[in-house]
């Protein structure tokens, strides 16, 4: 989730739900972006393991589980919170982990404040908190590092009281140009962040 377009979240979502299936899991990939380019994505690239479906609805949450049968996780593409709010919060109050992509610019840090009441908002509507993190994406380096606008990045929003994850994306072709073609997860940075995320679930 994000306010704005433009920052991944299709990218993400459609190699986090390919990393979740490497993992062992069933994933049922959500795309509730009335763009629908994870849908279109699947058809170019001649279909996922996993089922797509589109679902860019206000109550998605109530509707979500008539689809789920027996898979293991549900990765939504959520839709940008400045132009379809009413969308995104309906994902936020069904999904017990929030990720925002965010790409380490002044900017970017700039528009958190708004997300984050947003999360407040929604927060108080479910009966069980959200876990919510940012995933640093499009990041300068491939590894962590102490100094530099990834490092000042991810110190700014801890400051800020947000959750970042340890794994981070690299600006790479392999993910920006990847749209359309189907995804060779393994050995991807997409692996080390399904991991994170399912030891975060397993401590829930």
């Amino acid at each position: 989730m994000n306010l704005k377009p433009g920052v991944g979240k299709t990218t993400s979502a459609v190699w986090l739900a390919h990393a979740l299936h490497e993992s062992g899991l069933s994933p049922l990939l959500v795309d509730s972006d009335p763009a629908s380019s994870a849908l279109r994505w699947s058809e170019l690239a001649g279909g996922f393991p996993f089922p797509v479906i589109a679902f860019p609805v206000g109550d998605v949450h109530r509707r979500v589980n008539d689809f789920l049968g027996s898979r293991q996780a549900v990765v939504f593409d959520a839709p940008q919170l400045e132009d379809h709010a009413h969308i995104a919060r309906s994902i936020m109050r069904y999904a017990s982990e929030w990720i925002v992509p965010l790409t380490p610019a002044p900017i970017e840090l700039d528009r958190m404040a708004p997300i984050g009441s947003e999360m407040s908002d929604v927060q108080s509507l479910r009966a069980q908190p959200a876990r919510a993190a940012v995933l640093l994406n499009r990041t300068n380096r491939p590894e962590a590092t102490r100094t530099g606008p990834d490092a000042d990045a991810r110190e700014a929003l801890i400051e800020r009281g947000f959750d970042v994850l340890s794994t981070h994306i690299p600006r790479l072709d392999l993910y920006a140009q990847s749209f359309g073609s189907p995804v060779e997860v393994k050995g991807s940075a997409y692996m080390d962040l399904a991991d994170e995320l399912i030891k975060r679930q397993d401590k829930a």
